[in-house]
């Protein structure tokens, strides 16, 4: 199959949660910056592109992603000349900014919902969801997904926070109201936009459809042609439900819509199938392995586009879910650094990620911050769960673990800041920081760097066919093979010790977290043992 190879194929992008990167003015805020201060230990790493979460005026009730205006910054965040810095800074490094775009929902505070809450004939009125009675919809962030307007007697749509209202893509004057601000900001120079939810914007609530609507496409191929069409843009969607078939319809090229999604079905396998979000299981690694495989396989290059992420601000820290964030911890993150970087689709890498930064130990529930979070546990009160066994579940999944404070240095607060920090740093950062992990040339750190620097450079990487090996179940081994030469890459994904053998033999040596086997006959893997060669 001939296709179009484009750059945000080859590249590493990197999440960055503004509130928690850098604070620049001692608030124990990030900010912008705070960012921009960084730009040269990202481009150490060899990162091109950075996602950069929601900076727009927001009154934070999630954290910015309730937004009040998308043409202005947050003050806790700066102001548009800072953004404007950010933005050219960046590009001097070679650094595309990709923009959170949240279009699913707006603030309640968005003067559209001022407006549309005045009366029911005013002109903001459709630009969201209202009915005279709710039906059973719930929110993601518990309760009920309607809420009451006592003003004019009906209720309000929010699959969010009730200070989310959802805004209503069927109206066309909102959709050509969020295409002109994407304009704006593609004018400024970004590089591109990480999709929020898109996949909720064709919602029929009527019907209890929120996801993958049969307008959703349709609005899609609208907006590539109003706004990033003609442009080199970057362009990913949030989309919890995607299967291989579905994100076709996202990505493949001809559709014209987006250049890839951000899919879920592996991170879902963390989860009891009764209640997908707060109770833990053991990962089942022969399942894990499968689905894995499924996107490599099925989601073919010409015919889409995939992401690799083991972290994002919504996901508690991969290492600490399904590595070893004690013994193994160096260990466990270099091998599933190693595990997905070899893969086909464009990698993200989360902040803290590069240096092994771990799920916080939070005990009590005065010490977290997100909504999500709290909601539960007020919900699980009430339904008569013991305080512990609900902190319990918030230490393993809560949003909080991937959003305490980068740990830069063994300062005050990591560095981070001058101040209190808004959420506390992990007391673990005086030996897990940025500073240490520079000044050890065996670090997690420099297994990141190498990685980003050979999807730069062997095509193998990004465009080669996936062969899953059978292996033992703790054993995650497989090929990549393109124009004629193969690679093999094996991970014991596990505390224990294990065996690999092969008919292979070795012609090269790509990346080891411990150490190259002088043969595959028959491998010995220490715990996270993980190695890429290639082989004839």
């Amino acid at each position: 199959m001939t296709f179009e190879k484009k750059w945000w194929q080859t590249v590493v992008a990197y999440q960055i949660y503004p509130r928690s990167y850098q604070d620049s003015n001692g608030d124990g805020i990030g900010d912008i910056k705070g960012i921009t201060s960084r730009l040269d230990y990202l481009a150490k790493l060899g990162i091109n592109a950075i996602w950069l979460s929601p900076v727009y005026a927001s009154p934070m009730d999630d954290n910015g992603y309730d937004i009040s205006d998308y043409e202005a910054i947050a003050e806790v965040f700066g102001d548009m000349t800072a953004m404007d810095e950010l933005l050219a800074q960046a590009n001097q490094r070679g650094i595309k900014i990709i923009m959170d775009l949240v279009v699913n929902h707006t603030s309640d505070e968005h003067p559209w919902f001022v407006e549309a809450k005045k009366s029911k004939d005013n002109a903001y009125r459709e630009y969201y969801v209202w009915r005279d009675q709710p039906n059973d919809l719930t929110s993601t962030f518990s309760g009920s997904a309607w809420q009451l307007d006592e003003a004019s007697g009906q209720y309000y749509l929010h699959l969010f926070s009730k200070k989310q209202p959802d805004l209503n893509w069927e109206n066309e004057k909102v959709r050509h109201a969020i295409y002109d601000m994407m304009n704006f900001w593609i004018d400024k120079g970004v590089g591109g936009f990480r999709m929020d939810v898109i996949d909720l914007i064709g919602k029929l609530p009527d019907q209890e459809i929120t996801a993958n609507g049969p307008k959703l496409h349709e609005y899609l191929r609208e907006m590539n042609q109003a706004t990033f069409g003609d442009k080199d843009l970057l362009t990913v969607g949030e989309t919890w439900g995607a299967t291989p078939e579905i994100a076709k319809l996202y990505s493949a090229p001809e559709r014209q819509e987006l250049s890839m999604v951000f899919q879920f079905e592996h991170v879902g396998l963390s989860h009891k199938p009764e209640d997908p979000k707060w109770d833990v299981i053991a990962l089942d690694k022969t399942k894990f392995k499968s689905v894995i495989s499924k996107w490599q396989l099925d989601l073919a290059v010409g015919e889409g586009w995939n992401s690799i992420f083991w972290n994002n601000h919504d996901l508690p820290r991969a290492l600490s879910i399904w590595g070893n964030d004690t013994l193994y911890r160096v260990q466990s993150a270099k091998a599933m650094a190693i595990l997905f970087h070899l893969m086909r689709g464009t990698p993200f890498i989360y902040q803290g990620e590069e240096i092994g930064m771990t799920n916080y130990p939070f005990e009590t529930i005065d010490q977290i911050k997100d909504i999500e979070s709290l909601n539960m546990y007020q919900e699980r009160i009430a339904l008569g769960y013991k305080p512990e066994a609900i902190m319990a579940s918030i230490r393993a999944i809560g949003r909080d673990n991937a959003r305490t404070p980068m740990q830069w240095d063994t300062s005050h607060a990591a560095g981070f800041t001058i101040g209190t920090p808004w959420l506390a740093v992990n007391d673990n950062y005086e030996a897990i920081n940025v500073a240490d992990a520079l000044d050890d040339p065996n670090s997690i750190f420099y297994t990141y760097q190498k990685l980003i620097s050979l999807r730069k450079a062997h095509e193998w990487i990004v465009y080669g066919d996936y062969e899953l090996l059978e292996t033992s179940e703790n054993v995650f081994a497989y090929l990549r093979k393109y124009a004629g030469e193969t690679y093999l890459v094996v991970v014991n994904f596990s505390d224990e010790h294990e065996e690999f053998s092969s008919e292979f033999v070795k012609s090269s040596e790509i990346i080891a977290n411990v150490a190259f086997p002088e043969t595959l006959t028959h491998v010995k893997l220490a715990p996270w043992d993980a190695f890429v060669v290639g082989v004839s």
